[in-house]
């Protein structure tokens, strides 16, 4: 057995062990005959493929082969949302404080946050133009950025925005990493038209004098909670229609996009671990900080969760064996 045949047949694992036993050499020997000559290792094109199949053929198995479309359905929502929440953060940018207030300001924008948005509104763009390979390296460079804020910030002794907004966009982008290929035209365009809206919105809302609107209070009680609410509002009629058409993939986006929307509801969650009633002072640090590590532990553990119940649900019971009859006196005997 040659090297790259040994590290094929260590890629087929990510297939169901009945799988491989029935399609696993029809599968190597494919790969083998494709390979070009003094290969020695599995191309990237290879490993990304028999991951995904070994995933998809696992799905399947579990009875929730719609889980695929389900993430599909959850990453162009979440997409739509950060890039939306993108633009009404530029605008905010947009109105730093007086000077003569004496608070701080990284020049002409309120915080460094604006390299973030702008990044964001650019990966909007990019997904109009090029292909959804391009979208998703968008994405992780403007996830990238959205973390590296927070020690750039510290570093050059400049204002940045908070944790309770970088951390929705954090999440919110790495469920937009799972980005369809193919999109049609209006799908494509719907974040930069939701961009202009939301831009626009903003600047009608904010004061038009020099008033300075931060990213404390305005967000948390307003932007961020409202978002969560429009945001699980659409994923449960867009769940109920599809569910009416005996297609669950509302249903597995919901639970996909649990820990996006737990980070967007940070404000209130934490107001009720801390005791507030609405109307009160932000809650303290300590109960922003429990509230985001309860959402980022719950929110995951429940979609294995889900896979485990459905493939309970979908195994075929196991057959009582039938007593067989004494080939001698004819009485029956207990199935072994």
């Amino acid at each position: 057995m040659s090297d790259l045949e040994h590290r094929y047949l260590r890629l087929l694992r990510a297939y169901p062990a009945d799988y491989r036993r029935s399609r696993g050499t029809e599968i190597v020997g494919t790969y083998l005959d494709l390979a070009r000559p003094g290969q020695r290792w599995p191309s990237a094109a290879d490993t990304a493929d028999l991951l995904r199949g070994g995933l998809r053929q696992r799905l399947r198995a579990a009875g929730a082969a719609d889980l695929a479309p389900g993430v599909r359905l959850a990453a162009v929502l979440a997409f739509l949302t950060a890039t939306t929440l993108a633009a009404t953060w530029s605008v905010l940018e947009l109105h730093p404080p007086r000077a003569e207030w004496g608070v701080p300001s990284a020049g002409p924008f309120v915080s460094l946050g604006i390299v973030v948005w702008v990044a964001w509104l650019l990966a909007a763009l990019v997904h109009v133009v090029a292909p959804a390979r391009w979208t998703r390296r968008a994405v992780l460079l403007a996830m990238l950025l959205t973390l590296a804020v927070v020690p750039a910030a510290a570093l050059a002794d400049l204002p940045r925005p908070p944790l309770f907004v970088l951390l929705p966009q954090v999440a919110l982008g790495l469920v937009a990493l799972g980005l369809p290929e193919r999109l049609p035209v209006p799908l494509r365009a719907a974040p930069l038209l939701a961009i202009g809206a939301a831009g626009l919105a903003q600047l009608n809302l904010l004061p038009r004098n020099d008033f300075f609107v931060s990213y404390y209070g305005w967000t948390a009680s307003q932007i961020l909670p409202g978002t969560a609410v429009a945001v699980l509002a659409v994923v449960l009629l867009l769940g109920l229609g599809l569910a009416l058409r005996a297609d669950h993939r509302g249903g597995w986006a919901l639970l996909v996009l649990l820990t996006p929307l737990g980070l967007l509801s940070l404000h209130p969650l934490a107001g009720a671990v801390d005791g507030l009633v609405h109307g009160a002072p932000q809650p303290g640090w300590s109960a922003y900080a429990a509230t985001a590590v309860a959402v980022v532990l719950v929110g995951p553990a429940l979609l294995p969760l889900t896979l485990a119940l459905r493939r309970r649900a979908t195994q075929p019971p196991t057959p009582t064996p039938t007593p067989t009859p004494c080939p001698t006196c004819g009485s029956p005997r207990p199935a072994r």
